[in-house]
């Protein structure tokens, strides 16, 4: 008998102690995100906060996808499919442009350096960006480095209608390269590199021409939202914004756990190849001297009006939007909390 009315007190105890861990999980909030790309290095910060619980501490519930490129994942947040997604800002501000209905913003940035570049044939005939000129590169019309290429083009004194561009598929076009069929491609340059040294083409046979190398100062990759998120949930976005900053801090810092992640949540990745992946991302887009003074995420007001600039030179553009249009940081997080560690 009192082992009975120990076992009942005990569950009762437990049932008490269970009940309030229930409600709080029936009481996260939903947050949808689209990673813009494949399960690898570059959304590596997102796949971590979501492995170390971050996201369900801030109160959500998130559900992290694939995407198909920058475009289709800016559509499907206008949409209201997603609340926010990773994406290339220049193509939000075209975008935004010919659906001012959209009035999509920019929350945080990823990419503080824009990772759009050219890459050559070291041994071939062009060894400096005005080589370019009459050449024929690959990129397909989607691709921001290509659409980008005026602007960088331009930058070096050349006309950018010189250059005929090739479209094939991004896995074709990488084993047509490496034969040799193209004088250069346009890529991220930590896409681009690791492509084609599966292809047999050694980053040392490589010269990469990094737009941000060659005088544009546009940033690259953002958080990008729609109004219905920003306005409707302003504390998920806020939340979903700190815990994605803290898993980016947590990879700048130790990189082989962005990798970890990667794995965690695709088994057929390959942890080494993301690692390597995650090193250029993490080395050659956030470690910077705005990111060091300003923390992850941030904006300075030059930058963002440079952005601005150069897509609206790019894509022959018919207006522009303000900086307020375009970006806002109402929901980065604190500075404590952006500030690198490494």
């Amino acid at each position: 008998m009192q082992r009975r009315a120990l076992l009942r007190a005990t569950a009762a105890a437990g049932l008490i102690t269970a009940a309030p861990f229930v409600r709080a999980q029936a009481s996260l909030q939903k947050f949808r995100f689209n990673l813009g790309w494949k399960t690898e290095a570059s959304g590596a910060g997102f796949l971590l906060a979501l492995q170390r619980g971050y996201y369900r501490e801030a109160g959500l519930d998130v559900t992290i996808d694939t995407g198909n490129g920058s475009a289709a994942a800016i559509s499907l947040v206008a949409g209201g499919a997603y609340d926010a997604a990773s994406a290339d800002l220049s193509t939000m501000i075209e975008f935004n442009l010919a659906n001012p209905q959209a009035g999509l913003r920019a929350v945080a940035i990823q990419y503080d350096l824009n990772p759009n570049s050219v890459m050559v044939r070291r041994d071939g005939p062009i060894r400096k960006p005005a080589d370019l000129a009459g050449r024929v590169l690959l990129g397909q019309p989607f691709n921001a480095s290509r659409k980008l290429f005026p602007v960088f083009a331009r930058a070096q004194g050349f006309d950018p209608a010189s250059v005929k561009w090739e479209n094939a598929a991004p896995d074709v076009g990488d084993t047509l390269f490496a034969k040799g069929d193209f004088d250069g491609a346009a890529y991220f340059f930590f896409t681009g590199l690791l492509n084609l040294k599966a292809r047999g083409v050694q980053p040392e046979q490589l010269t990469v021409f990094r737009y941000s190398d060659h005088g544009l100062k546009s940033y690259g990759n953002g958080l990008v939202a729609n109004p219905k998120s920003l306005n409707g949930a302003p504390d998920a976005m806020a939340a979903f914004v700190r815990a994605s900053t803290q898993g980016w801090i947590d990879c700048i810092a130790d990189p082989r756990a962005g990798a970890a992640a990667i794995k965690w949540r695709e088994p057929l990745a390959s942890e080494p190849l993301e690692l390597e992946r995650l090193r250029l991302i993490v080395d050659g887009t956030m470690k910077t001297p705005d990111t060091r003074a300003n923390g992850w995420g941030a904006a300075t007001t030059a930058r963002l009006q440079a952005t601005i600039d150069e897509t609206v030179s790019a894509f022959n553009l018919k207006s522009a939007p303000s900086v307020a249009e375009f970006f806002t940081d109402r929901f980065l997080a604190g500075a404590s909390v952006r500030r690198l560690r490494a």
